[in-house]
């Protein structure tokens, strides 16, 4: 694959006459197909090549859609699409041919313009044999050139890496993701969303492939739902408040729920709204003690999950990338639910050296009018940390003073009974050495699905 760019991958295809389907493109030209008609013998792999631009017309082939670059739309035109195909040609050519019906709607604009929004579905439905099922995968993309004709090139690699993808299907993981990404930078696009189905697929962990995009840089983040399956941000969260508490919840305890629910009810008595809630769990959490393990990652996400919360999966270190990434997705209240113990990370100047700014353009990233920091108290035998207690050093004591009076700062309230010297590590140690304590400090459906399947290595 190394030595294939997209037009040897497109020819490729080609020269496989029995590899043939549909072309349907909406929003930005059509650059996938270019590559097949470019690279020769066309004719053995395109049955037809159909872009839909205008509203009426593409309401009039797929049905009516609320949005027109949405997966609704992106499984309609793939339902239309192969279904035609394999009406039309199933029995004229069903027992020599695969075929496919190859999709996407996408939005490009030059950055910069209003309301810009320069990203996109795109899918494949295929055969992996003569007269066989088909499979699918789906993919959401964001794109980031600064300009369309570069927005539309990426999206041209990209497709003819998905159509490759789905004509010689790896068999691990990374080698999925590493294909659809070839010859593009990841400056270039994110993969934020990745769903693949059918008989032949059932071994993909569709968790741990969207993983694997955040583990490569591919993606900044991905969201889970409630049931674990993987969701658009931007569909999820659109014009939604959002709540997240940040953690490593390996275990998931009592005090992290309970502080949740105090920090809901400040939300709610503040905002009088009621958010989505994320759990948000970051790569480099999950990489702290070395190497990133596929088993602990899923043992934090099922013990969250059955609890019935959304997981949010991030590339982020700081605060402000978090609140960067969800302002993308919702022009509603943010809220972040941080430890009292995390204000000195918050205030040290080191962690924003990246930013020409320092850490006056990290701030400035942080904080708008729809964005609240929740602080819950850190307690130790020796003292008790809280937001109004915490005073960071020098001339950033005027700032914090700042924050605090303008409540983009704020304790939660009603924590003084709460326990928060209890950690997830403490509950670790206990589940390791056996020691049955550790059932008192968690969840009991997270004690019943630990005990149940041996989560972080307990000692049963």
């Amino acid at each position: 694959m190394e030595q294939l760019d997209p037009l040897k991958k497109a020819r490729s295809i080609n020269m496989d006459s029995s590899f043939y389907g549909t072309f349907a493109e909406i929003g930005a030209g059509q650059e996938v197909a270019r590559y097949f008609f470019l690279a020769g013998r066309a004719s053995q792999t395109v049955a037809k090549s159909i872009s839909a631009y205008d509203m009426k017309v593409s309401d009039s082939i797929y049905g009516k859609s609320n949005r027109y670059v949405c997966q609704e739309r992106i499984l309609q035109m793939l339902d239309h699409e192969y279904g035609l195909l394999v009406e039309r040609l199933s029995e004229q050519r069903g027992e020599k041919t695969r075929f496919f019906a190859f999709a996407d709607t996408v939005a490009t604009s030059s950055h910069g313009e209003p309301d810009a929004r320069c990203h996109g579905w795109m899918g494949i439905r295929y055969q992996t044999y003569f007269q066989g099922p088909p499979h699918e995968i789906i993919l959401h993309i964001r794109l980031k050139d600064r300009f369309r004709l570069q927005q539309q090139e990426a999206l041209g690699i990209l497709g003819v890496n998905l159509i490759h993808l789905s004509y010689s299907f790896p068999r691990t993981l990374t080698e999925i993701v590493k294909c659809l990404v070839h010859n593009l930078g990841h400056e270039r696009l994110e993969i934020n969303f990745i769903r693949c189905q059918g008989s032949e697929n059932s071994w993909i962990d569709h968790r741990l492939l969207n993983l694997e995009l955040v583990k490569q840089g591919v993606a900044e983040a991905v969201l889970f739902d409630e049931k674990g399956h993987i969701q658009n941000a931007s569909d999820l969260l659109f014009r939604q408040p959002v709540l997240v508490q940040r953690g490593t919840f390996r275990p998931v305890t009592k005090t992290n729920l309970t502080l949740l629910e105090k920090g809901m009810e400040q939300f709610q008595s503040q905002f009088q709204q009621t958010p989505q809630v994320l759990f948000e769990l970051t790569m480099h959490e999950l990489t702290a003690e070395g190497e990133l393990s596929h088993k602990d990652f899923l043992d934090r996400v099922d013990t969250l999950l059955t609890l019935g919360h959304k997981v949010l999966l991030t590339h982020f270190k700081l605060s402000y990338q978090v609140k960067s990434y969800l302002r993308s997705h919702t022009d509603q209240v943010i809220g972040l639910i941080v430890g009292a113990d995390q204000l000195d990370r918050l205030f040290d100047s080191q962690h924003y050296q990246h930013l020409p700014g320092g850490i006056l353009e990290g701030f400035s990233r942080l904080y708008d009018e729809k964005t609240k920091i929740l602080v819950f108290p850190f307690k130790s035998e020796q003292m008790c940390l809280t937001a109004s207690t915490f005073h960071p050093t020098g001339s950033l004591k005027h700032l914090y003073q700042y924050f605090i009076q303008q409540k983009l700062i704020t304790d939660i309230l009603g924590c003084e009974d709460v326990d928060t010297s209890i950690h997830s590590q403490d509950v670790r140690l206990m589940l390791k050495s056996g020691d049955p304590k550790w059932e008192e400090l968690v969840p009991p459906p997270v004690r019943d699905l630990i005990k149940k399947q041996g989560l972080f290595g307990a000692k049963l």
